[in-house]
């Protein structure tokens, strides 16, 4: 198809390939440097703590529109098996589910546009076997400073319409502290309130999000990763017809930025308000699935 010289113009503009070296697996989050982790350690002044993950269990946001993407199916392996006859017992259990089934990243290799990922790779790298180059677990810590962008409070309202694209200037009007160099964005739209209430149709789409122009605002500000909570984590329906997740396209294959979703910051969101601090200290490495094209998270913000 023909793409807009918009998308094509904001596609190398923020392309980071080469940036870190040829062979690099990793993206921005080759931004998130000791200084950066040290100036993230500073936020930590009460102790409070905020849980960011969904529950894993057969409840979650899945509905089957997306192939594969099962909601966690628990199974006992065994219950009570005695050890000998010392009274000591033992419980087990295993689980299957889609790694993007709840909160998580999606690594850079979730997404390939024209053949390549992120850096130039070529999309062959992803086989049934997985991903050999960029799988999830080249991420083996993510710990940064945390940034929450409220835009639906920042609007005055409990959650942004559906559909709703969020632009740079909103970005901007809803930022209460400086984004840095390093940091981790996490982008507020309130669509998590419809999932509480249990409409996961509704929840999935429509749904407010960053819009294109976006990608230029977190290349600008060099951003590490940026998560959301909602389900696709780009505003849904997308901009381009035709053109299937274009924010997608231009954060993870161009830029090489990690994406998460279905984050919960409902909580957060009202304690940054009640004190006015929207940064911290935030943990949120994923499994690390070896070849996966991305994996769950249980992200902690520790203000």
């Amino acid at each position: 198809m023909g793409l807009p010289q918009e998308f094509v113009d904001l596609a190398r503009e923020v392309s980071n390939w080469g940036r870190w070296g040829d062979d690099d697996e990793l993206g921005t989050l080759n931004l998130i440097t000791h200084d950066v982790v040290k100036r993230a350690a500073d936020c930590v002044r009460t102790g409070k703590t905020f849980a960011l993950g969904l529950p894993l269990s057969a409840d979650g946001p899945q509905t089957g529109a997306v192939p594969g993407r099962t909601n966690p199916e628990h199974r006992m392996s065994f219950v009570n098996f005695p050890y000998g006859e010392s009274g000591v017992a033992a419980s087990d259990d295993s689980v299957s589910m889609g790694l993007q089934a709840g909160t998580h990243w999606d690594a850079l290799t979730h997404i390939s546009f024209d053949g390549h990922i992120y850096n130039g790779y070529e999309a062959s790298v992803i086989t049934e076997s997985g991903a050999a180059k960029c799988g999830i677990e080249k991420v083996r810590k993510l710990v940064s400073r945390g940034v929450l962008i409220d835009v639906a409070r920042d609007k005055g309202i409990d959650r942004l319409e559906p559909g709703y694209t969020i632009t740079p200037d909103d970005l901007d009007s809803a930022s209460k502290t400086d984004v840095l160099p390093g940091d981790v964005v996490l982008i507020r739209t309130g669509q998590m309130q419809l999932l509480d209430a249990g409409d996961k149709e509704a929840y999935g789409m429509p749904s407010p999000g960053p819009g294109m122009a976006c990608a230029r605002w977190f290349n600008a500000h060099d951003v590490a990763a940026v998560a959301t909570d909602t389900y696709a984590f780009e505003v849904l329906p997308g901009e381009i017809k035709g053109l299937f997740l274009p924010v997608h396209v231009l954060d993870l294959v161009q830029m090489g930025m990690l994406q998460g979703q279905n984050f919960v910051l409902e909580e957060l969101a009202r304690d940054c308000a009640e004190d006015s601090v929207y940064e911290f200290l935030l943990e949120a490495t994923p499994e690390p699935f070896v070849g996966a094209v991305g994996a769950p998270v249980q992200p902690v913000a520790i203000k």
